[in-house]
């Protein structure tokens, strides 16, 4: 079994050499302004001159207006769009057509019926993200915190199309998550991080070290 892993939130060239030379499949840039990872659009483009081809460069946005994607999409040559804030299912299809990428739509996750409200995006997001709710904070970050949710909300899971794990994961438990919900695409942030917004090139290499465990 392949398992795909997006480390996300890199704001360094040694961390974007760290992912590529773990084995990652994505690495991630975030672009939500609130966030301790957060990157301006120049220096984000800076350090995706550093991607290889063949790592899938994912652009991570919180309800963006068209102007800052067509700006971002096109500075960082992104694959892929991650849509983590409030956008509905006509915005993740106007996304789509407008920039001709696939879209990863992420939905916070605290119970069951979080699970249930996925399947409006099921076959129109290229990839549904389950992630750990926010508390009710006009602070909060809509991902990122270090905490998992009950992983046992994805069982029968009602999706036909792809999705993936992210929330809390790290090197000591992103095996247990992989065999406990059968995701073959697990996201992490915080959970390779020493603290907010500052990678572990060590605990990247542990992270993958783990999936390739689990997976061989």
């Amino acid at each position: 079994m392949t398992i795909q892993a997006k480390i996300c939130g890199i704001t360094t060239p040694d961390t974007a050499r760290a992912v590529a030379q773990a084995g990652a499949s994505h690495i991630g840039f975030n672009f939500f302004p609130k966030s301790p990872r957060y990157l301006e659009i120049s220096d984000a483009a800076d350090l995706a001159l550093m991607v290889p081809s063949g790592l899938t460069r994912v652009g991570v946005f919180v309800n963006p207006d068209d102007d800052f994607l067509s700006q971002a999409i096109a500075a960082l040559s992104l694959d892929m769009v991650q849509l983590h804030g409030s956008e509905s299912v006509d915005r993740v299809r106007d996304v789509q057509t407008q920039f001709g990428l696939p879209v990863i739509k992420a939905m916070p996750v605290a119970q069951r019926s979080d699970v249930t409200a996925s399947v409006a995006y099921d076959g129109v997001a290229d990839c549904v993200l389950f992630d750990a709710k926010a508390p009710k904070d006009d602070d909060a970050m809509p991902g990122g915190m270090g905490r998992p949710f009950d992983w046992t909300l994805l069982r029968d899971l009602p999706l036909k199309g792809p999705w993936a794990l992210s929330g809390g994961l790290s090197p000591d438990n992103v095996a247990e998550a992989i065999r406990a919900t059968g995701c073959t695409f697990v996201d992490v942030s915080s959970g390779v991080e020493t603290q907010p917004g500052v990678k572990s090139a060590a605990k990247i290499a542990a992270f993958m070290d783990a999936i390739k465990d689990t997976a061989s």
